[in-house]
């Protein structure tokens, strides 16, 4: 999942603009420093080059803003100057622990999961209301949540299944039938990526119960914001027609192609995120072939060069296959560039993989192979 805010369902790209614009510069634009500020009904650059004591061009250049700025997207988020210095925030309590920011994460979400209040992270980690967190972030969290979360996690349970192997069965179909990954079945049954299955073999598959929230999923919790944005972009895709699955992989090739994406690992990312199914969102609000969300598809609308609208097939296909373009020129290894999309690459090279990340990159490699 490529994965921190929530937005509306839109139904069309935003015009992009091809008009120039004259950019004005300030040897010190922003004297207090910058804060981030989230785009609402009726905001416009020039209000808020006003109010933030600067110019249009000033914020133009500084949010790498096309055009003359005309169209600013609901929830879009701007850097502005501050026009005092930040307040000073209360120093973290001496007992904290770190928690590494995730792909669909948000403030919010984590304050549920750790039961403290917002205002707990903000004066904990010293930023204000209007902070946007990353993937790989450190976020300060109170040291007894983490510990009683972490024990929490550890005794959760889980369900095992035995399933009879068929004529016909292989690894990779039994992990889509029981939505589980191929790594998972491999480490639950003692078998490598050379074990041969045998017709009448008996094997495990471990699955977590079912959670009884329905805002959490991998073992996160996220705000309703979140969980209700993924619906409503869920019940849109269910009334609109989508293409097949054999469409699906027909543009996912032709997509990594013209990007110079491997299509073989582009059609092996989407078919674990979501089975090739344009209308799969999570609830994290991980949206369709390639299970992107909506902050993921801002940066991926970047590096395409236009806005991208990710409830529609092929700008889905172009966002996740432009995304796994540039964490493949970053990375240091196809294996990282691979958990990079799933953990997110800063964490990855600051932290390293995940145990379920690990279980991903195998996961993907082997069912590259099989495409």
């Amino acid at each position: 999942m490529s994965l921190v805010a929530a937005i509306t369902p839109a139904t069309s790209p935003l015009p992009a603009q091809a008009t120039s614009t004259l950019v004005q510069r300030t040897a010190n634009p922003a004297p207090y420093g910058w804060e981030v500020l989230t785009v609402r009904a009726g905001d416009n650059l020039s209000d808020m080059a006003i109010t933030h004591r600067t110019t249009v061009g000033v914020l133009l250049t500084v949010n790498r803003i096309h055009g003359s700025g005309s169209f600013l997207a609901v929830g879009q988020h701007l850097s502005v100057p501050r026009t005092k210095p930040a307040p000073r925030k209360a120093a973290p309590a001496a007992q904290t622990a770190t928690y590494v920011v995730r792909s669909g994460d948000t403030l919010g979400g984590i304050a549920a999961s750790y039961k403290v209040s917002l205002a707990t992270l903000y004066s904990l980690n010293r930023i204000s209301r209007t902070a946007y967190i990353q993937p790989g972030q450190r976020v300060n969290v109170p040291a007894p949540a983490a510990s009683a979360r972490a024990k929490a996690a550890a005794a959760a349970a889980v369900t095992t299944t035995i399933v009879t192997v068929r004529s016909g069965d292989t690894l990779s179909d039994l992990a889509v039938h029981h939505k589980v990954s191929v790594a998972s079945l491999l480490k639950a049954n003692n078998l490598s990526l050379r074990s041969i299955l045998q017709i009448g073999q008996k094997l495990k598959v471990v699955t977590p119960k079912k959670a009884t929230s329905s805002n959490t999923f991998a073992g996160r919790t996220y705000s309703a914001t979140i969980v209700n944005a993924a619906a409503a972009n869920r019940a849109y895709l269910t009334r609109h027609n989508a293409p097949s699955r054999t469409q699906i992989r027909a543009m996912i090739v032709a997509t990594a192609r013209r990007h110079g994406v491997d299509p073989n690992l582009a059609l092996a990312i989407s078919w674990q995120e979501s089975g090739w199914n344009q209308r799969q969102v999570s609830v994290a609000n991980a949206i369709g072939a390639m299970q992107v969300i909506p902050s993921s598809g801002l940066w991926a609308s970047e590096l395409a060069g236009h806005r991208l609208n990710l409830l529609n097939a092929q700008d889905n296909i172009t966002a996740g296959v432009v995304i796994l373009r540039s964490l493949t020129r970053s990375a240091s290894t196809q294996n990282q560039a691979v958990a990079g999309y799933y953990q997110g690459l800063y964490s990855v090279q600051k932290s390293g993989m995940f145990a379920d990340t690990k279980q991903y990159v195998a996961s993907i490699l082997l069912l590259k192979k099989q495409m």
